[in-house]
């Protein structure tokens, strides 16, 4: 936003302003879900100038985008063994351990980049993630990723605070991996304009709903805010589904012809 708006004091900001941004960022080819989110935070920030007095109020209302309620997009087991092999062979040797990670959390792009080497404790399993969106919370991991994280971790320069290190950055971790994933995901057959870095936590939850976890606990493991963010994953179609369907049908179908032969007629005959 800072090109649009550092410039400006808050009590300036008008519709005009918010609807340049809007369209130039549509124009950059970020997605509505995006902007909307972008947009999210300036309401924010002038909800709290005004609770600080900064501003009076606000004098205009900011409009977002109608999103579309697109049909969420994960891998399959075989695509996510593909991802990884070919992130494996990347010349950008974060693009691996960002794929594991993200594969076998759930945890948003920013939160796994983010992730200090004392914030991993591969015996209890967990990951601490301090400022995670809806609050700070300890993330589960499997032993699978546990067992990789405490090789890549030794394997870190002694005194690396970062899992991600990076140390041209003014942080020191890296903030991005989006090109190298872009590669890996071309090699492994994948369309990378829809195939991204968050299609990994989609993924990660989709699969924990499909293989019969209960959504207060999805809700746990991936952090979402609210429980209704959660059962979106649960509208996907898939093997799961059938499996219900058909154990519904042998319930069913099991008593039908006990109650096909309660409810015919006897014959006066």
């Amino acid at each position: 936003m800072v090109p649009f708006l550092a410039a400006k004091p808050l009590s300036a900001i008008e519709t005009f302003d918010v609807e340049r941004y809007k369209k130039a960022r549509r124009s950059a080819g970020a997605a509505k879900a995006t902007v909307n989110r972008e947009l999210a935070t300036l309401s924010h920030l002038l909800n709290q100038a005004v609770e600080w007095k900064w501003i009076k109020n606000k004098l205009f209302k900011i409009k977002r985008f109608k999103e579309d309620n697109q049909r969420i997009v994960y891998l399959t087991d075989d695509q996510c063994v593909a991802l990884l092999e070919a992130a494996a062979s990347d010349h950008n040797e974060n693009v691996h351990a960002f794929v594991m990670v993200g594969l076998h959390t759930g945890m948003r792009h920013a939160e796994i980049l983010a992730i200090r080497r004392e914030d991993v404790d591969v015996g209890k399993r967990v990951i601490w993630v301090p400022q995670a969106k809806a609050e700070s919370r300890e993330q589960p991991i499997t032993r699978e990723l546990a067992e990789y994280l405490e090789g890549r971790m030794d394997m870190l320069p002694p005194g690396c605070e970062w899992l991600f290190p990076s140390p041209g950055s003014a942080t020191g971790h890296v903030h991005t991996i989006r090109k190298a994933f872009r590669r890996s995901a071309e090699r492994a057959g994948l369309d990378p304009d829809q195939i991204t870095p968050h299609t990994l936590r989609h993924t990660a939850v989709t699969h924990l709903v499909q293989a019969g976890v209960d959504l207060p606990t999805v809700q746990r493991i991936s952090g979402h805010k609210t429980l209704s963010m959660v059962a979106r994953y649960a509208h996907q179609s898939g093997s799961h589904i059938e499996a219900a369907m058909d154990r519904l049908e042998g319930r069913v179908s099991g008593n039908h012809e006990g109650n096909i032969r309660r409810l015919k007629p006897k014959s006066t005959a």
